[in-house]
């Protein structure tokens, strides 16, 4: 990265991987926190803006929680993929053992209620932070997917995409064996869907082209650090606030800006922002309520009530 703009970039993108989130609030009692969440769904219009956090329980480790995939692999900037020829082939090995079992993952309960009271009226929208597809899964029907989805590949040289399940049946044709030859503990994938893998296993996979250029500048169709959200997907995100009453954070602690985002924008236009999330937020210190539980008992008292 010998371009002075690319490496600011990557070095901008490694300080946004690294931030820590500390508490910053007392969070409210957690009685009362339960109140304002049930009240805020029974009034509908709510937009609910997930992280990591709603799929731990399907298997896919958060980055920043206390087992969170930050304590062990720092993921892939975009800088990475379109100038590091080294760290892309290691992130296609690792993403090749890892993305089929994160592609084996399946909706929990948090996906399934959050999905029920969409279908009730009580949620106007989901804005998922969440690369994994589980939300649609579980029956959700408006969801932006602020990060993409890792049911895609893009190329880097001329834009051309490829269905994921495509692209990995050509891996596989090109590398024989590979995946029974590697034993991994599936609890260490991480939530980009790559996994650690030994250097000389990195070593012998072969990495293939784009099926229309050739070249093999190849990224998941995912937002990376130091890459940012299409226009496209930012107007979705903005028009779906601006038809909600209220928002409602769910297991994420709004460390990247463009999920923060969200809620300054809804602060600005007066409306109701709470936080459900087992650990500290960014912006814990400007909204109504923190409710500080785990996502899946937090979200079953609320359904108990409604």
């Amino acid at each position: 990265m010998e371009d002075p703009a690319v490496a600011m970039a990557h070095a901008s993108a490694l300080r946004s991987i690294a931030r820590v989130v500390e508490e910053k609030v007392e969070p409210t009692d957690p009685q009362v926190a339960l109140e304002r969440v049930v009240a805020q769904l029974g009034r509908g219009g709510v937009l609910v803006v997930t992280g990591a956090g709603v799929s731990t329980d399907s298997g896919i480790p958060d980055y920043r929680g206390p087992r969170g995939s930050l304590s062990r692999h720092r993921p892939m900037t975009y800088q990475e993929f379109r100038y590091d020829p080294a760290a892309l082939h290691r992130y296609w090995a690792r993403s090749f053992i890892g993305w089929r079992h994160m592609d084996a993952a399946r909706p929990n309960r948090v996906h399934e209620l959050i999905a029920a009271w969409e279908n009730a009226g009580a949620v106007h929208g989901i804005v998922t932070q969440n690369v994994d597809g589980l939300h649609q899964a579980a029956g959700s029907k408006h969801v932006v997917t602020l990060h993409g989805d890792m049911s895609t590949v893009v190329c880097l040289n001329c834009g051309f995409k490829e269905d994921r399940r495509l692209f990995d049946t050509r891996l596989e044709a090109a590398n024989r064996g590979y995946v029974d030859s590697i034993a991994i503990d599936a609890s260490m994938v991480n939530p980009d869907g790559d996994v650690a893998l030994a250097e000389e296993d990195v070593a012998r996979f072969q990495l293939l082209g784009c099926v229309n250029c050739g070249s093999s500048l190849l990224k998941p169709d995912v937002v990376y650090f130091g890459e940012p959200v299409p226009n496209e997907r930012k107007q979705q995100v903005a028009g779906m606030l601006a038809e909600s009453e209220s928002v409602l954070v769910a297991g994420s602690s709004l460390a990247v800006m463009s999920g923060m985002r969200i809620v300054l924008d809804a602060i600005k236009q007066g409306k109701e922002v709470s936080v459900i999330n087992g650990g500290p937020g960014r912006a814990d210190d400007r909204v109504d309520t923190v409710w500080r539980n785990q996502l899946r008992p937090a979200l079953e008292a609320v359904e108990a009530r409604l």
